[in-house]
């Protein structure tokens, strides 16, 4: 299966063109985008970006993806995957996005929750796990604890996330491999190949 993901396209139709233009090229049978799909909203303009995207779409909100930009994603014909499990051709996808740590930390602990993140292959986020394509100035650390203890407990074989701008790429921890698809700086996202191995591609 191939994955095209990215992250933080903050409202701009400009990064919308270059996802439209990354999806025509490569056409992945899936895309996701994880997070800061607006820039604080609003409705209209989650639902209208999301739908310019063909085909089969996942999206997670990010922390600037306000409460009515994520009625904009559940109007669109994008699966809003934020604490949700869906599996497609034979991959398991689930998302929670880490903007807020009481919630993710609340993912960790209820039953209902844990049957859901059991057995995931792919888990998009907005936030990078702490630790892991995380870096801000100074090479400071500032992705979420919260989700890297979801790393350690369940072992997804994939995270995608974004967030921090400045630090796109991937890295592995034991045996998941996060990837930072972020283009609020550089890049224009990732392109995942999901087979018995997994290879990213940063576009």
């Amino acid at each position: 299966m191939i994955l095209y993901a990215t992250a933080d396209i903050h409202g701009s139709q400009y990064r919308l063109n270059t996802v439209l233009e990354m999806v025509e090229k490569h056409i992945p049978d899936i895309v996701i985008i994880c997070g800061d799909i607006t820039q604080f909203g609003p409705a209209d303009v989650a639902k209208n970006f999301l739908d310019q995207i063909p085909g089969t779409v996942f999206a997670v909100p990010g922390n600037i993806d306000t409460a009515d930009a994520i009625r904009g994603i559940q109007q669109s014909h994008a699966f809003n995957l934020h604490l949700k499990r869906n599996e497609h051709n034979g991959l398991v996808f689930v998302g929670i996005n880490g903007v807020d740590p009481k919630e993710t930390q609340l993912f960790l602990q209820e039953q209902t929750y844990k049957g859901m993140i059991k057995d995931v292959d792919v888990l998009v986020s907005h936030v990078p796990p702490y630790g892991f394509q995380d870096k801000v100035f100074l090479g400071h650390h500032s992705g979420s604890k919260e989700l890297l203890s979801i790393l350690k407990t369940y072992s997804p074989r994939l995270v995608l996330c974004g967030h921090i701008h400045e630090d796109p790429g991937f890295s592995h921890y034991e045996n998941t491999l996060v990837v930072n698809c972020s283009m609020g700086k550089r890049g224009n996202g990732a392109l995942i190949t999901i087979k018995e191995k997994i290879l990213v591609e940063m576009l």
